[in-house]
């Protein structure tokens, strides 16, 4: 027993276990499981709470592209199962769980505590879509908020895939010039040593390339500040999306770019934000129609009183 703790829990291990991978490697496996099964034969699902039953998976309809795990029902509201982790909740609040999690891990392997920042993205992002959401608009279901015109959104959109690509350019480079510690009818990949301290890869043949084939100020020839930016740009952009649902999760839309350009005359100078705008509304006008009777973005004047 006493091995098979100190294996758990071994930094040695190419992939760190823990304890709480051996509760997440089999809940991960039956969610992949049941997310596939999902996909291809869950029957359809009444979504808004109004008797419609909405389908998304393979055997009743859809394709690769309109497939989809249709989400639990806007009926369920705000009925939410919350911490199991500990054995009270006083327990995982006082040692932070998950956080103190990552954090002490990234510290025995010598991070620096800096990744737990890192992790605040998504323990942000999480937070602010499966608790402070719900709360404000009392369903977990989205509302029309028109969020494509919303800078906070468009930062978010461009913190994940920015980070994706810079990610994705990064990993080609490195591979690109790799330093060899091997023969040529080698693996590149044998001479690699984890954990070593030697460098891995030529950062100045990799960034002399990619400074001249963008412009010089793209590349990096530091080390620290390429790792900083790779792993900020989607950090901040996280950030952002966490800060906007939070803000709209109770109807705060001021910083939404709605707003047509108008001159002194308050005559409207379209631009492409208005038709932007316009492609939103248009979407939000059809999607959904039976759960909503008139979208609220379009609803700009009080309906007229009847008498009687």
């Amino acid at each position: 027993m006493g091995r098979f703790c100190n294996w758990i829990t071994s930094t040695e291990n190419r992939l760190y276990i823990g304890w709480f991978g051996v509760l997440m490697i089999p809940t991960l496996l039956t969610a992949t499981s049941v997310f596939i099964i999902a996909f291809i034969a869950a029957p359809p699902v009444d979504i808004d709470g109004i008797r419609e039953p909405v389908s998304g998976s393979l055997l009743y309809g859809n394709n690769i592209i309109s497939g989809a795990i249709i989400p639990t029902s806007a009926a369920i509201g705000l009925h939410f199962y919350p911490i199991w982790e500990a054995a009270s909740v006083d327990e995982w609040l006082y040692n932070g769980g998950p956080y103190e999690l990552i954090w002490e891990l990234s510290f025995r392997l010598g991070m620096r505590p800096w990744i737990a920042v890192a992790y605040s993205a998504p323990v942000a992002a999480a937070t602010a879509v499966f608790l402070i959401y719900p709360i404000g608009q009392g369903s977990f279901l989205m509302a029309e908020h028109n969020i494509l015109m919303h800078p906070f959104h468009m930062l978010g959109v461009a913190g994940v895939f920015g980070g994706s690509l810079f990610s994705a350019m990064h990993g080609s480079l490195v591979t690109s010039s790799l330093i060899r510690e091997t023969t040529e009818n080698e693996s590149a990949n044998e001479g690699y040593r984890f954990g070593q301290e030697e460098e891995t890869y030529n950062i100045v043949a990799a960034h002399g390339y990619f400074g001249r084939l963008i412009f010089q100020y793209a590349s990096f020839n530091n080390s620290r500040s390429l790792h900083f930016f790779l792993a900020a740009w989607p950090v901040v952009g996280i950030w952002f999306t966490a800060l906007g649902i939070s803000t709209m999760a109770f109807n705060l839309n001021g910083f939404n770019f709605n707003q047509s350009v108008v001159d002194s005359q308050g005559r409207v100078i379209n631009t492409w934000a208005d038709i932007i705008n316009r492609a939103n509304l248009g979407m939000e006008v059809m999607h959904e129609r039976n759960a909503h009777n008139f979208p609220l973005d379009l609803a700009a004047i009080e309906a007229p009183s009847t008498n009687g």
